[in-house]
């Protein structure tokens, strides 16, 4: 067995903890953004990806995705079957690195593929089957997830062709993005979308999720260089100023076109950020990652609304915040890129090096083809899913609320705490949120 850097092993099981933690975090900011009738449904299907998720995980995720079946053949596309269980794992060093053992960076990496899954969720608020949801999750993983986690992290056929992404901008959010749009479009709208106003019903959630989602992504991108240097601190403060743009850029578009900041704006707008920082956060200089930031916070807030534009019911607004972002960070790097890892393929952005436009290019393939597969897989699971055992819950059951209908659980007692005329109705009363306005814009 290698001798194991205790330090940086110490470092990316706290970083592996972050990234888990992200995955309730999302649960908050889900939740708090989707009425009070569904609150719970819609915090547990992040649960449930959790669970699913570490499952086949365990069974064959890693080693689909990071199996050492080489480079060659199909293997080029799925990462074999021989780390199967993760028993060949035990007292060994990782493979990346030889620092830590390989059952960190195994946990550390899994972490990625359930906020993927959860991720997805948004788009279909309010109204999918918790078991569909379930299903689906599962077999989304083992025939997107943890290929297209091969083809760039673990030895396939975009990253030996030079694809950059140091911590899941094609591989988290444009896989999760398109996915989104394939089922929104499968499922279809929620009744009463667009007329009917589906205001947040909690915007402390929303906020504490996204401090939390703000908090686990250190451990996200700085983790991601799978040690300490220099590059884990050009990760972590990349991560903090392109967030800080975001945030501020999304604020500043809803003052000039709304008349006021909200909370539901700054939030979105951190998230997007965070987004966009992800695959460029330790290849990039820190002022390329406000202009990143900067740019990635006013696009996204206006590509939210295209969902009004376009006519699909993207609840949560996975794609104009995801699969956009993911987009903007990743073709970010065929320009500002500086700092390509050692021993690859990958180039610099036209801004460095010989100012060719090679990397640019790869950047932009990434997205297309991630995108393309993972919209093209995910619309067909859905589809068979709505087939057979239906992906929908009754018109019935969305109308009263689908944590009753399916968990036999409310969120909120709101019946009176004593007898007289004061109930808790008025202190859940709906808030008026940028997502109105929006609408009504378009």
């Amino acid at each position: 067995m290698d001798k194991i850097d205790t330090g940086a092993t110490a470092w990316m099981i706290a970083a592996t903890a972050m990234v888990l933690l992200m995955t309730p975090g999302l649960a908050f900011f889900y939740g708090g953004m989707t009425r009070a009738k569904s609150v719970l449904n819609m915090m547990m299907m992040s649960f449930a990806s959790i669970i699913t998720v570490s499952l086949l995980w365990v069974l064959y995720g890693h080693s689909l995705a990071f199996g050492t079946n080489g480079s060659t053949g199909l293997n080029k596309f799925f990462g074999g079957l021989d780390e199967v269980g993760l028993q060949s794992l035990i007292d060994t060093a990782t493979k990346p690195e030889g620092g830590m053992p390989s059952l960190v960076f195994s946990a550390f990496q899994l972490t990625f593929a359930i906020i993927t899954v959860a991720l997805i969720s948004g788009a279909i608020a309010d109204r999918a089957k918790f078991g569909a949801w379930a299903l689906f999750g599962g077999l989304w993983a083992t025939l997107v997830y943890f290929p297209v986690a091969h083809w760039v992290w673990g030895g396939g056929w975009l990253g030996t062709m030079g694809i950059e992404d140091f911590a899941g901008g094609t591989v988290v959010h444009i896989n999760a993005g398109a996915a989104a749009l394939a089922l929104a479009l499968v499922l279809g709208k929620r009744k009463g979308w667009p007329k009917e106003p589906m205001r947040p019903h909690n915007l402390g959630y929303v906020l504490l999720g996204a401090g939390l989602l703000w908090f686990g992504w250190f451990g996200f991108n700085a983790g991601s260089e799978l040690g300490v240097d220099g590059t884990t601190a050009l990760a972590f403060m990349n991560t903090q100023i392109a967030t800080a743009a975001a945030a501020g850029a999304w604020l500043l578009v809803e003052r000039l076109r709304d008349g006021h900041a909200t909370t539901l704006g700054v939030a979105s707008g951190a998230v997007a950020g965070l987004v966009a920082i992800t695959p460029a956060c330790g290849f990039i200089d820190p002022w390329a990652a406000v202009v990143l930031g900067l740019i990635a916070g006013t696009v996204c807030a206006y590509a939210v609304g295209l969902k009004f534009k376009f006519g699909y019911d993207d609840s949560l607004d996975v794609v104009g915040v995801h699969l956009v972002g993911g987009v903007i960070g990743a073709v970010s790097l065929g320009i500002l890129a500086r700092y390509p890892v050692a021993g690859t393929k990958q180039g610099m952005g036209i801004l460095y090096g010989d100012h060719s436009f090679k990397q640019l290019g790869l950047q932009v393939l990434g997205p297309v083809v991630i995108g393309l597969y993972s919209f093209v897989v995910a619309f067909i699971l859905g589809k068979v899913i709505d087939m057979t055992i239906g992906f929908r819950i009754d018109e019935e059951d969305e109308v009263n609320g689908i944590d009753i209908a399916v968990h036999a659980e409310s969120a909120y007692d709101l019946a009176p705490s004593h007898s007289g005329t004061g109930t808790l109705a008025a202190a859940t009363a709906p808030i008026a949120t940028t997502d109105t306005k929006i609408e009504a814009d378009a």
